[in-house]
């Protein structure tokens, strides 16, 4: 080609361009971006890790769940945070010009159009603000609108997001928000998910891998490296150590394992490492729409501590058929929730059921409020005896049902401190029959188990056993309320975080269940290493060092083991058993769930203070003596202690052994009718106690009575020699003969108001 030839091409070409430059500076000056350009704070907050963060409570990670599946972000990363080579490499490559313009190059954009004019291949003229702006969709051109118009509207943008934001501010939003290899986005997630570290970290080979990927996220290992390598190679051109670092054969190599690493199949996919100390409490939390990181009562170390023991005893345990665990902590005074274990880890059945809310029937664990608000309605005192003898109770629709206790030995009378201390069932179910199912139930459902939503008599005597079902976390609180006095409060919420879900009930006014001098009296029986031995020895897993009060639990045909216990700072729940609702084999409560209570309330104890609740006013102190027992000292309630500084305590409390509540009998015609009989029986009746049946005297009780059944509905009581009632029944006869006359109807079957001693 003529030198004039050439000339004259050459002014063409410069005729061409001036006309688009001459247009987009117009078009600079007086068009505005389509879109207002929002704040770098703006940006910053809005920003939604497609993994939230479950904190504890001094940060520390306790575990992550993602909620966009589509693509993976992580926490927006501040700008000193990223490795300085990533910094440079990236500016080099996308836009070495960024600290000059006004976030337009306008020299790369007429270099890019002169290079289309002359036939030769595309050259990107965008810069850093511009990819920002499609970034932050402010223009058509990342929707495809890649005509003049999208052009120059991502042009405006870019201009107006320079005017508004430092250099430094645009750099850490385009790190953090551009698009990486496979589902990465953002320097962060490309860091660990594909290097496996945090963005500070990276090496210089890394970063300009890193660098190289910003222009083709996608491209194959081949171009990656090309790239990577053209990229060192213009760094060290500029004197930068990263650039100088990688020349040579050690740094091409260097170059090439990073690459191979970043692009290897399934990198990107791989999860990103995190902790999953507390997966149950973090699927109740993070939720999409949520804050970046929620921070919660949750102490890491500790939930930690309690994973690992729980884990370790239902692995212990498994050839018994145990597979599932779960263990609560919270704090006596503040009601905080300080570990949430909802399963056993990898031992577990069904990982992603949570065993802290799950209902569950709850064996003996309520006894203690039993016995509590037996104390408050003065019907009982820590000495009263109670007989522990063979019971029939008449249940509506099934029959009779004769609880038994775990050891099948019967005692015969007990205290009631000997009776809650050794779990014993049958004096449980006759204080029931004292305090009446409908009141317990109301107490239970004011302490907040959402199980009991029927009235009493649905559960009936039953419930002195655990029919109702509750979770482990209402069940540690309602043991809080012992452990402050009576006074129940709702657990405090487990996140902290400001607009965090709640995940468990707020807190508010205390409620008084009951009085302080009862919960006493319960917490101090619960501590009796000495009354619990009958039953359960005195080394066992329920001993501790210090003081601590605790009771176990087993739910029917062994599906269920609890064991519960507070010390003055802290109250320990755990739970094992199966979710599957499988029954264990020969699982009690000091082998099953008491191991991990001891081992978990020995660690929160270590290093403090043992110390023992101080006496409320109200309580007195008495010497007792049961029966040949020695003398021991009790605690009663002002108002319910003996008479005398010594006292018997063996009286026993006057019964009505048979016909049982409720009960229902059927005349049989073809049966002689003076060989059908109903046995009146009483025990613990004092001297001239009486039979009155439907109002009428019957004669003494001190002895069986035989008595000639009648059709229609029957009151039977047993009264004291001046005439007051000490224990009554109602039943039912049904069949041929003459009806009896209408009886008055029955009420309630409690005896006065005064304590059994």
């Amino acid at each position: 080609m003529s030198r004039a030839r050439r000339a004259l091409r050459t002014v063409a070409t410069l005729v061409a361009v001036a006309a688009p430059a001459a247009a987009l500076a117009s078009w600079l000056v007086f068009v505005p971006p389509t879109r207002a350009v929002p704040s770098f704070d703006e940006v910053r907050a809005g920003h939604r890790p497609s993994d939230l963060l479950l904190l504890d409570r001094h940060g520390e990670v306790l575990d992550a769940r993602r909620v966009d599946l589509d693509r993976r972000r992580l926490e927006w990363t501040p700008l000193d945070r990223v490795a300085p080579a990533l910094r440079r490499a990236v500016v080099v490559s996308e836009d070495r010009r960024f600290a000059e313009h006004g976030g337009v190059d306008l020299r790369a954009l007429a270099a890019g159009a002169l290079a289309r004019l002359r036939g030769g291949p595309r050259r990107g003229g965008s810069t850093i603000a511009m990819q920002l702006a499609d970034l932050l969709d402010l223009s058509p051109s990342r929707a495809g609108g890649r005509g003049l118009a999208g052009k120059l509207s991502q042009v405006a943008a870019a201009r107006a997001i320079a005017a508004s934001w430092s250099r430094e501010q645009i750099l850490e939003a385009y790190l953090d928000l551009a698009p990486l290899r496979g589902e990465a986005v953002g320097v962060d997630a490309a860091s660990r998910l594909l290097f496996g570290k945090a963005p500070h970290a990276l090496s210089d080979a890394e970063s300009v891998t890193l660098a190289a990927l910003l222009r083709a996220p996608n491209a194959s290992p081949r171009a990656v490296r090309r790239r990577a390598e053209i990229l060192a190679a213009d760094l060290a051109r500029e004197g930068d150590p990263a650039g100088t670092a990688l020349s040579g054969p050690a740094g091409s190599a260097a170059v090439a394992a990073a690459v191979e690493r970043a692009c290897a199949p399934g990198a990107a996919r791989s999860p990103v490492t995190r902790a999953s100390l507390a997966p149950h409490a973090a699927a109740r939390l993070l939720r999409p729409g949520g804050p970046p990181a929620q921070r919660t009562t949750l102490d890491a170390g500790l939930q930690r501590a309690t994973s690992e023991i729980l884990e370790r005893q239902v692995r212990a345990i498994s050839q018994r058929n145990v597979r599932d665990g779960a263990a609560v902590v919270l704090d006596v005074e503040s009601g905080e929730i300080l570990a949430w274990v909802g399963g056993s880890g990898a031992a577990s059945s069904a990982r992603h059921v949570d065993g802290v809310t799950a209902h569950r029937q709850a064996g003996s664990t309520l006894k203690p409020m039993l016995y509590a608000t037996a104390l408050d309605e003065r019907r009982l005192t820590a000495a009263s005896p109670i007989a522990d003898l063979p019971l029939e109770v008449a249940v509506t629709g099934t029959g009779v049902w004769r609880p038994r206790d775990y050891d099948p030995r019967w005692r015969g009378l007990v205290t009631m401190r000997e009776a809650l201390a050794g779990s014993l069932n049958v004096p449980a179910v006759r204080t029931l029959q004292l305090v009446g199912p409908s009141t317990f139930a109301t107490a239970l459902r004011r302490m907040g188990f959402s199980g009991v939503d029927r009235p009493g008599d649905h559960y009936g005597p039953a419930l002195a056993l655990g029919a109702a079902e509750v979770s482990l976390l209402e069940l540690a609180n309602a043991y809080r309320a012992l452990a402050r006095g009576g006074l129940w409060t709702p657990t405090a919420p487990l996140s902290t975080e400001p607009g965090g879900r709640t995940g468990t009930r707020a807190t508010g006014a205390g409620e008084r269940i009951w009085s302080a001098e009862a919960a006493f009296v319960v917490a101090d029986v619960l501590s009796d290493r000495d009354g619990r031995s009958a039953t359960f020895g005195l080394e066992n897993a329920l001993a501790t060092r210090f003081w601590s009060a605790v009771k176990t639990g087993t739910s029917r045909d062994m599906r269920d083991n609890w064991c519960v216990g507070f010390t003055r700072r802290h109250v320990v729940a755990v739970w094992v058993g199966n979710f599957s609702g499988e029954p264990m084999h020969d699982v009690s409560g000091v082998s099953g769930a008491a191991p991990a209570w001891q081992e978990i309330v020995g660690l929160l104890q270590a290093g403090l203070v043992d110390e023992r609740p101080a006496p409320p006013p109200g309580l007195v102190r008495r010497r007792v003596r049961f029966g040949s027992e020695p003398e021991r000292d009790e605690w009663f309630l002002a108002g319910t202690e003996p008479g005398s500084h010594l006292v018997e305590t063996a009286r026993p409390i006057a019964r009505i052994e048979s016909p049982v509540d409720d009960g229902v009998f059927a005349i049989d015609p073809d049966a002689p009718s003076d060989r059908q009989r109903i046995v009146l029986d009483s025990s613990g009746a004092p001297p001239g106690a009486s039979w009155r049946m439907d109002g009428e005297g019957l004669g003494e009780a001190e002895r069986l009575l035989l008595w000639e059944p009648r059709p229609g509905r029957h009151r039977l009581e047993l009264a004291d020699p001046g005439g007051r009632v000490l224990d009554r029944v109602a039943f039912e006869v049904r069949g041929p003969g003459p009806a009896a006359p209408p009886s008055i109807p029955p009420s309630s079957r409690r005896p006065p108001r005064s304590p059994g001693r």
